[in-house]
């Protein structure tokens, strides 16, 4: 028999993210959110594509939520049948991998990391709310950085990179890294457009622990960034290159 090519894909458990200084008097809200479908599909469908069986973890094994935002009509530039694609193929992952369910990630073990060909953190705001310091993540990816196994992250995904911080040496594992993430002034547009707030800053957050951060107009438009056993993007038009890179990655 072949061996089994696996990859762990790791979500949040948040449906809303904090919103800061909002209406006249300035108070935090929970802003509704959750996985960037696009963000999710696009990588995943390359993987069972190629071959790979998704493992879903995440903090405490809630179901994940996708962000309203990202299973609109307009997200997906009026393609139903893209977005009924997408949806479809959640739907699959509830049936045949769990994802109702997904893993604690305190219930994976150092002895199982091994097992995984790479990880994937896809976007959409909620890691904003439970991935950047959880002590857990911290461990399960500073496996894959010591191992150097292809780690691929897209949007907000990167900021489950700031988890390093809480696990093992308490050193962020990816100083001098050249990332790719949500950048400040796409979160600045969504902050005026969408929220009428603020919002945390995952390109400013990186780049205060050392992380060497590219953006740009290229990011903006979809092209990726490869530094090493990472792979980053800044969007949802970087998802298909992310994830053909990952597998290429992971291949190798």
């Amino acid at each position: 028999m072949a061996p089994t090519k696996k990859v762990l894909i790791i979500m949040s458990d948040a449906s809303s993210f904090p919103l800061y200084n909002t209406g006249s008097d300035g108070k935090t809200i929970s802003q509704p959110s959750g996985y960037f479908l696009m963000e999710l599909a696009k990588p995943l469908q390359g993987l069972l594509d190629a071959g790979y069986t998704p493992t879903f973890a995440s903090p405490l094994g809630k179901e994940p939520t996708p962000d309203p935002l990202s299973v609109s009509l307009a997200a997906f530039a009026g393609n139903y049948f893209e977005k009924q694609r997408e949806l479809s193929l959640v739907e699959q992952m509830k049936r045949e991998n769990g994802f109702s369910r997904p893993r604690r990630f305190s219930e994976i073990t150092d002895e199982e990391l091994k097992s995984y060909d790479g990880v994937f953190i896809p976007g959409g705001h909620a890691p904003l709310s439970d991935l950047g310091d959880n002590a857990e993540l911290g461990r399960i990816l500073g496996y894959f950085h010591r191992e150097k196994k292809p780690t691929a992250a897209i949007c907000h995904g990167p900021w489950a990179f700031l988890s390093t911080k809480y696990a093992g040496d308490k050193e962020f594992a990816y100083k001098g890294y050249k990332l790719t993430s949500w950048s400040d002034a796409e979160e600045k547009f969504m902050e005026t457009v969408a929220f009428r707030g603020e919002v945390d800053k995952v390109e400013s957050a990186l780049r205060e622990e050392g992380a060497d951060m590219v953006e740009g107009v290229g990011t903006a438009l979809g092209s990726i960034t490869v530094d090493r056993e990472v792979v980053s993007a800044a969007n949802p038009m970087g998802a298909d290159a992310l994830g053909k890179k990952f597998i290429e990655m992971m291949g190798a």
